[in-house]
């Protein structure tokens, strides 16, 4: 089965719109380089699983990175289902659209080097394990969660399932050091499953726990990570209105994991991190 490849608009009909019927990966592509591109193709894989979708030929998908210049961009790689079917109910024959766009991308230094404010959210991420780990169109939730606040001291916002289990942040994924350990919340109810994420869990022993917020107040580090950001030491834990919960220092420990994390994108350390 074919896969269409459009760079420019989408027909009025086109099932990703209208229904959220699809995939997205957004790759950080270094010098022409695609970072963490076999994580990212394992990923969109298994959604074309759970969507039913053919798996765009590795030759289209790299198409774009043909005029990738140097620096830092980013690829946005969109899969829909495409045109056709009655109402939901899916087209007999689809015939799926891949669209790509790049661009210029510049790192969080800051971030990296001082650390990050974050809040918990009101909203909490409806349970769906039939599409929990993929990165699927429909990403309401993330949107409503991130209107909650708008001062720029704060950097991402904190989710919970509906039974107040932690999962992830808006648009990152969580890890926190408690007892020595690395722990990150399961996502096998809710939740995008990151590349990064990944690609650290294959290397390192972190474990996925069933926790509600309560556990950060027991953490020694805490970080939040993707792989466009690199991964955000957090030195302030905030409530849903603001107020404080928690602080922490950055420590050693919170330079190795970002260390780790960096040299799985090519990224540098912030400048006196190198302990």
């Amino acid at each position: 089965m074919s896969v269409a490849s459009v760079e420019n608009g989408w027909p009025l009909d086109d099932r990703g719109p209208a229904y959220g019927d699809g995939l997205f990966e957004t790759v950080l592509v270094g010098d022409g380089e695609p970072r963490l591109w076999a994580e990212h193709l394992a990923r969109l894989e298994r959604g074309c699983g759970v969507l039913g979708l053919p798996v765009p030929a590795r030759a289209e998908l790299e198409r774009p990175l043909a005029e990738a210049g140097p620096g830092w961009q980013v690829l946005k790689l969109i899969l829909t289902r495409g045109s056709g079917g009655r109402g939901y109910r899916l087209p007999p024959d689809p015939a799926p659209r891949l669209r790509w766009q790049l661009n210029p991308f510049s790192p969080p230094v800051g971030f990296w080097q001082e650390g990050v404010r974050v809040r918990h959210c009101h909203l909490s991420l409806a349970i769906q394990p039939a599409l929990a780990g993929i990165k699927h169109l429909n990403r309401l939730e993330n949107v409503l969660a991130r209107a909650e606040w708008s001062d720029d001291e704060t950097a991402e916002g904190l989710l919970r399932d509906t039974r107040g289990r932690l999962v992830e942040a808006t648009c990152m994924n969580l890890f926190w050091q408690r007892d020595g350990c690395l722990e990150t919340p399961r996502l096998h109810r809710c939740g995008v499953a990151g590349t990064l994420r990944q690609a650290l869990m294959a290397r390192l022993s972190i474990h996925e726990v069933d926790a509600g917020p309560e556990v950060l107040h027991e953490a020694q580090a805490l970080w939040l990570g993707n792989s466009l950001q690199g991964l955000w030491p957090v030195t302030r834990l905030d409530d849903v209105d603001g107020r404080s919960l928690a602080g922490w220092a950055i420590t050693p420990d919170h330079r190795a994991l970002q260390a780790e994390a960096h040299a799985l994108l090519g990224y540098p350390l912030p400048e006196g991190a190198n302990h």
